[in-house]
């Protein structure tokens, strides 16, 4: 996803497997290659996970623009 990854949307690299197609090849994001899973993070079930991931990407989200602002230099 060249333009990033929106919150709540599903990584385009990630297979039906829930594997990481892209998963030690450079192509990979620093962001992902970056990430390493903790205990908190990965709670004691995939659905715990989910969770944390859910929050962590709703605690990065950029702030979205007012109604109505225009976007460059004036």
């Amino acid at each position: 996803m060249p333009d990033g990854k929106p919150a709540g949307v599903r990584c385009a690299q990630l297979g039906d497997d829930l594997q990481c197609k892209i998963f030690g090849s450079p192509l990979r994001p620093a962001c992902c290659s970056g990430l390493q899973p903790q205990a908190e993070m990965c709670g004691t079930s995939r659905e715990e996970a989910l969770l944390w991931l859910d929050r962590l990407e709703a605690a990065t989200q950029p702030p979205s623009s007012p109604r109505g602002a225009q976007s460059g230099a004036h």
